[in-house]
């Protein structure tokens, strides 16, 4: 866990409404690119641990005979059964509130287990080593994160980029020079060295997979401030009383650097870490 923080059920509360919205998303060959590596064919399980509003769980539906989403977060887990409804695929998935940490749940066994950007909140070696436990012989972790190392320039495109430093600032004016995370703080961030966790669980790997972005997107104003709540270091419920206050000085902000309400983006590329129960294939 990380060091001097401890999770509550308070980490994402109120943002699972703007995720749709507010956040990037991952590369549109990701499916693909799972379905040539782990040679899917429709039939299997996935579990997909701190699913959220079902993002990664929904996109690869069509790949399972069944995907179980699990999330500690109430919000998450209605946004999800929504969208799995509206894409009629109500009937192979399932979404269950639960912390990792709960796992296995009686859930059963899998073949695939996904974490979206989730394990850095989890007790990673206990997760690490349940999940190994709940995989069949030959399963797959595969952990899926946007690629943080590449360049996004706007250069070319017809509207600014957006001001994502000063939107920084002005979280950090209303909530504290220290990042907040449910009812406490991140002092030092979320851990990482993720390959020792892993090998320490058993798992062999990883394989690295890059799916290409670059898409070119156009964001509004109103998709800046769903990204903004969306995250969990400036949920809705951080700044209490003061709600409204900040969404006028970030509405103000955002009109500032770009008065036709458009922003311009590009789309990250996602890396994929593939991670076997058994010998690296």
């Amino acid at each position: 866990m990380v060091v001097g923080w401890e999770w509550d059920d308070t980490l994402f509360a109120g943002t699972a409404a703007y995720y749709e919205r507010g956040r990037l998303p991952y590369a549109p060959g990701l499916a693909d690119a799972l379905a040539e590596e782990l040679r899917l064919d429709g039939r299997g399980r996935l579990l997909d641990v701190g699913c959220g509003p079902g993002t990664i769980a929904l996109s690869l539906v069509r790949l399972f005979g069944e995907v179980v989403g699990v999330d500690p977060d109430s919000g998450m887990i209605a946004e999800a059964g929504r969208g799995a409804a509206a894409r009629e695929v109500g009937a192979r998935t399932r979404w269950v509130r639960a912390r990792a940490e709960d796992l296995p749940a009686g859930l059963g066994t899998f073949d695939v287990a996904t974490f979206g950007q989730s394990f850095h909140w989890m007790d990673r070696d206990l997760v690490a080593a349940t999940v190994r436990d709940m995989l069949r012989p030959g399963g797959a972790l595969v952990h899926i994160a946007d690629l943080k190392t590449e360049p996004r320039t706007v250069d070319g495109m017809p509207h600014p980029a957006v001001p994502y430093a000063d939107v920084g600032d002005l979280v950090k004016r209303y909530l504290g020079p220290v990042r907040r995370a449910g009812r406490g703080v991140l002092t030092q961030g979320t851990p990482g060295a993720e390959d020792e966790v892993l090998a320490r669980a058993g798992f062999s790997g990883p394989r690295r997979l890059v799916v290409p972005g670059g898409q070119v997107l156009e964001r509004t104003h109103d998709d800046v401030v769903a990204w903004v709540f969306s995250m969990s270091f400036s949920a809705p419920h951080l700044f209490e009383g003061r709600r409204d206050d900040f969404e006028t000085e970030l509405r103000l902000l955002l009109r500032e650097a770009a008065p036709s309400g458009r922003f311009s983006e590009r789309a990250p590329s996602t890396e994929v870490f593939v991670w076997r129960t058994g010998p690296a294939v």
